[in-house]
């Protein structure tokens, strides 16, 4: 099939709603934030012209990318010598793993000889009976007969128990008893981490997923897109074996060539944070502004704030620091604790204040913020009056407005001269981007 052909066949199936590769991992270091309308109960902010949405970027069904994809000992069926290597992650508790599998079934019959499969473990710690399931069929593997108990797992995934395992293990003819001494056997369970350990430095975070001699695409969909992809990689492992290479070594240029992890998603364009009436510290010229959007009840929020001292300490004179606050609904003391620091703020203290309330995040009730104010000898009356006005709900609602609208949708997010950084990452990352926007300005680094 022509690759024109493969780019209608891919374009057509795209919004197939099956499970799908996860390629962005969540790595817990932010609060998600609900819809700015649902964050503040204050009345809004001034109405503004809403910028266009910009679609987020999407990777195309069938990575261009060759990855290098080991085989190990995993389960496999088909000739060494195929033209064509089909390696599959999957869960056999996976609803859209067993789809695929009656696909890949006829997938293997309309190419014989030329198309090899090899399946590798990738359980999914929400099937709570895929794990156990994978370390049986291995047990079965170790008596031949992994395809068959594959088979069985995937005909009957909803009784997956102790019990239905060592059925199914008697039913495909396996000796019970060497069975179960290599369910006990460490090493299964070793091979299931390393098949998962793969997977993820992969990039390939749901099932099923699929390598076709090294490129990868993701879900259960119609065996359309299976024969286009085939159809491409026979097509180029053909032409190679017309040049000389022989058919036992097309995978072995795939792993020769291939890459072991994905390319990094490329960096969001970066974008101007007007700084409003943001409280910054830092010299007003130095050559880097890093704007922070934060929740004093976010617990990514305080380890960040840690992380941003030492940055300052590190790049005196050289980074200025701005705080814009963003309360999530789900926090119930944030939005009056940011009132609090603009209290503070009035009277010259918003960065010792902003200090005790990272450092006291489960003590944000009112009694607490008077008496954190009080600690640093702020004038009561006026904190109190302020706090008591309301006064500081248009800026908090600015603040998440401008927020979402610049993409900061969770806590904490970070532009550094506009360009950003999700979550509490470690300061090395905060140093990489700080020292490449010094060296742009022509300044020496903190280094």
């Amino acid at each position: 099939m022509k690759t024109g052909v493969l780019g209608l066949v891919l374009g057509l199936v795209l919004g197939v709603g099956v499970g799908r590769m996860i390629w962005t991992s969540n790595t817990a270091t932010t609060d998600t934030a609900k819809p700015a309308s649902a964050q503040v109960a204050a009345a809004p902010a001034p109405a503004q012209a809403q910028p266009p949405q910009q679609p987020q970027p999407q990777r195309p069904l069938l990575s261009s990318t060759v990855f290098k994809v080991p085989l190990d000992d995993s389960p496999s069926k088909g000739r060494a010598d195929a033209l064509v290597t089909m390696v599959e992650f999957t869960d056999f508790q996976c609803p859209f793993c067993s789809r695929a599998n009656a696909t890949i079934k006829q997938i293997q019959e309309d190419y014989g000889d030329q198309l090899r499969l090899i399946v590798k473990q990738h359980p999914l710690p929400f099937h709570p009976r895929a794990r156990p399931a994978a370390i049986a069929a291995l047990a079965a593997h170790e008596q031949g007969k992994f395809f068959e108990y594959h088979d069985k797992l995937f005909a009957n995934q909803k009784t997956l128990d102790d019990a239905s395992l060592e059925t199914f293990a008697k039913e495909v003819g396996l000796d019970v008893k060497k069975w179960k001494k290599a369910l006990a056997d460490p090493k299964l369970a070793a091979a299931v981490d390393r098949d998962e350990a793969l997977a993820k430095s992969l990039g390939a975070g749901g099932t099923p997923s699929f390598f076709v001699n090294g490129r990868f695409f993701s879900g259960a969909h119609p065996i359309e897109v299976f024969r286009a992809v085939v159809d491409e990689e026979l097509a180029k492992a053909q032409m190679l074996v017309k040049e000389g290479m022989k058919p036992s070594e097309i995978y072995a240029s795939v792993l020769a060539h291939g890459v072991s992890a994905p390319p990094p998603p490329p960096e969001p364009a970066a974008v101007k944070v007007e700084l409003g009436a943001a409280p910054v510290k830092g010299a007003s010229d130095a050559p880097v502004t890093l704007v922070a959007f934060s929740d004093f009840e976010c617990p990514f929020c305080s380890r960040a704030a840690n992380t941003v001292k030492q940055l300052e300490e590190e790049y005196k004179g050289k980074l200025r620091v701005a705080f814009k606050h963003q309360p999530l609904a789900r926090h119930p003391n944030a939005k009056t604790a940011a009132a609090a620091s603009l209290a503070a703020h009035e009277q010259g203290k918003f960065w010792e204040y902003h200090d005790k309330l990272f450092a006291s995040q489960t003590a944000l009730d009112r009694a607490s913020l008077e008496r954190y104010a009080q600690e640093l000898g702020l004038d009561m009356g006026k904190f109190k009056a302020a706090l008591d006005s309301n006064r500081f709900d248009l800026q908090i609602a600015a603040d998440s407005t401008q927020g979402a609208q610049i993409g900061a949708s969770g806590t904490p997010t970070f532009f550094i001269n506009g360009r950003q950084i999700v979550g509490a990452k470690p300061v090395e990352v905060f140093r990489r981007m700080i020292d490449e926007e010094i060296k742009k300005a022509g300044v020496a680094s903190a280094q």
